[in-house]
């Protein structure tokens, strides 16, 4: 990562560089998005933002055209003893007033809230994204590292690993991961240059 933030490599943009899984789970029909599991440890909200965005801008790569977005925390009500329900409400204004584009942001969620209508249909939540979820922003590092983790090791997903951010996509996956889950990582950064590339002749 040194590498990449270096001047001389002149890949650095105005927006954040944060990390994305692109996560095929066997028990579940969507593809699962994750971030930031792997470079922001204790993010700030301005980088939640940037996080969020590039998350979204990786999944239109895929042919997403509007993703679903949950920010998780424990909880599904704002309560300042839990930061990360503070931040979750915040990113979802900053969807709705337009700071986010190309997603629509719910939050705070949940986990069992996010992936299953049913649950919160149980507990009474009113969101748009429950049960179609395609991307999950995670509170800090720790728990998005058990958690793609855990899907990996106990639901035998594969995880496509990208740097996002740069002016190029990178791959970055796990020392631990499997030779399916490098040559997903590889395929995924070719969807994004493709995609970029793309959205460059058409404009």
């Amino acid at each position: 990562m040194k590498a990449l933030a270096s001047r001389t490599a002149r890949l650095l943009t105005p927006r954040r560089v944060s990390h994305v899984f692109v996560m095929d789970v066997p028990t579940h029909e969507r593809l699962l998005f994750i971030a930031d599991a792997a470079i922001n440890v204790a993010p700030k909200l301005r980088v939640k933002r940037d996080i969020t965005q590039n998350a979204i801008d990786c999944a239109h790569a895929t042919g997403i055209v509007t993703a679903n977005v949950a920010v998780l925390s424990a909880i599904e009500t704002v309560n300042d003893a839990i930061p990360s329900t503070v931040d979750a409400a915040a990113l979802r204004e900053m969807g709705e007033r337009g700071e986010i584009v190309g997603g629509i942001v719910e939050g705070p969620l949940a986990f069992d809230n996010a992936i299953s209508a049913h649950a919160a249909r149980i507990k009474g939540i009113q969101t748009r994204v429950a049960g179609k979820v395609d991307i999950l922003i995670v509170p800090g590092i720790e728990a998005g590292n058990i958690l793609y983790k855990s899907l990996v090791y106990l639901s035998d997903a594969i995880a496509a690993g990208v740097v996002m951010g740069l002016r190029a996509p990178v791959v970055l996956t796990s020392r631990a991961d499997t030779p399916g889950s490098r040559v997903a990582s590889a395929a995924m950064a070719c969807l994004l240059v493709h995609h970029s590339t793309r959205a460059m002749s058409s404009a």
